[in-house]
């Protein structure tokens, strides 16, 4: 295989401690080539993996081009994103999620958007209300397209590219509740299907392998399945599947449900031990710590196949990395990272399995300031 140069980024809410300086100066220590920044709602409601490394609410033609001298200076690219229940949940912070993406797409715009590979990462979101009534899968799939058919033409009509995570946040409502599937994209039929009601190629995907990994996929699959035009970024996380007494009690297709504690310990049977404690697995960064249940060179091989160009993004979420909440345990997992991916990324030269230089990023096109947009002005 020849001319191998796939960049590798980091994601930046493993970094949620550090300022915009310092989260610059751990990207290059490490060895990446840039930074996938996590800009959530600082009245957010999420607690699990957040971050805000930039000034959302004052970000401006200056600061866009100041942003970008920045990681020109240091020789990084960028992209940003926040990641929120955009269709369910408490019907307030649904439209303040929705308001918070429109003003991500225009900072995206302000920094150069697709001219300089700036793009939007989002969720969408579940909408239990209508998941609980018959044909809610499809009334989830007609309210994401009310919904992200007008955000899609805006971030079209300026240039930007929104992203999907196809994470299902299994975890992310109480262990009370039976389902897991709080997010829509979340498998590759969802994916498939938003992508036919809403077919601008202004909208894509942050393929995740790891969450397909402990929903017994194999991601090599999936890429061979999938429209790879409509990947633009690969989120570098893994999962080791774990042999738990819970997994053979309430078996591998459903999660663990929560009961009334004393009838589950007088009946001897597992309980999450949180509401991500649910479908016995461990979240994993590859190469560091153990082995993990993917196949990497595999998925790295259809990848190239299909002509996949982009960043492959390291997003730190590892129990024995960010989990410990030691900064030199998360560092050491991004270093082992970009090394167990080099040689499968990158060419061989004098100096062994490096990056080549890529373009620097460009002054931003626009010529003056433009306004943010709320949801209602769609």
């Amino acid at each position: 295989m020849n001319n191998l140069n796939n960049p590798i980024w980091l994601m930046s809410s493993a970094f949620d401690k550090l300022g915009i300086d310092e989260l610059i100066e751990k990207a290059v220590t490490v060895g990446a080539q840039g930074i996938d920044l996590c800009v959530f709602r600082k009245d957010g409601t999420r607690k699990d993996h957040t971050a805000t490394h930039l000034e959302y609410e004052t970000f401006d033609l200056d600061a866009a081009k100041n942003l970008i001298d920045k990681f020109n200076a240091a020789g990084l690219q960028l992209s940003l994103g926040a990641f929120e229940n955009m269709i369910g949940g408490d019907p307030t912070e649904r439209v303040k999620n929705q308001n918070h993406l429109l003003k991500l797409i225009r900072i995206a715009y302000l920094l150069g958007g697709n001219a300089n590979n700036v793009k939007v990462g989002t969720f969408v979101g579940y909408n239990h209300e209508l998941g609980v009534q018959k044909n809610g899968f499809q009334k989830n799939l007609d309210e994401y397209k009310r919904v992200f058919e007008p955000i899609v033409r805006y971030a079209e009509s300026l240039g930007v590219t929104i992203l999907y995570e196809n994470c299902p946040m299994e975890g992310w409502r109480s262990a009370a509740y039976t389902s897991t599937y709080n997010n829509l994209p979340g498998v590759l039929a969802a994916r498939k299907l938003m992508y036919t009601l809403i077919p601008s190629k202004a909208h894509g995907e942050i393929y995740d392998p790891s969450h397909d990994i402990w929903q017994h996929t194999d991601p090599v699959d999936v890429i061979a399945a999938s429209d790879i035009t409509r990947i633009h970024r690969i989120h570098v996380k893994t999962t080791r599947n774990l042999l738990t007494k819970g997994r053979i009690e309430w078996g591998g297709m459903y999660p663990m449900h929560q009961v009334e504690a004393s009838l589950a310990t007088r009946a001897g049977v597992s309980q999450p031990v949180s509401d991500w404690d649910r479908h016995h697995y461990e979240a994993m960064l590859p190469g560091f710590g153990g082995t993990d249940h993917m196949d990497w060179r595999a998925f790295v091989d259809i990848l190239r196949e299909k002509g996949f160009e982009g960043p492959f993004e390291i997003e730190n979420e590892a129990k024995n990395s960010k989990d410990t909440g030691n900064l030199a345990a998360t560092i050491q997992g991004y270093e082992a990272a970009i090394r167990f991916l080099s040689p499968m990324l990158w060419n061989l030269g004098n100096k062994g399995y490096q990056f080549q230089s890529g373009e620097p990023l460009h002054e931003p096109t626009a010529q003056k300031d433009i306004p943010v947009k709320t949801i209602n002005d769609l």
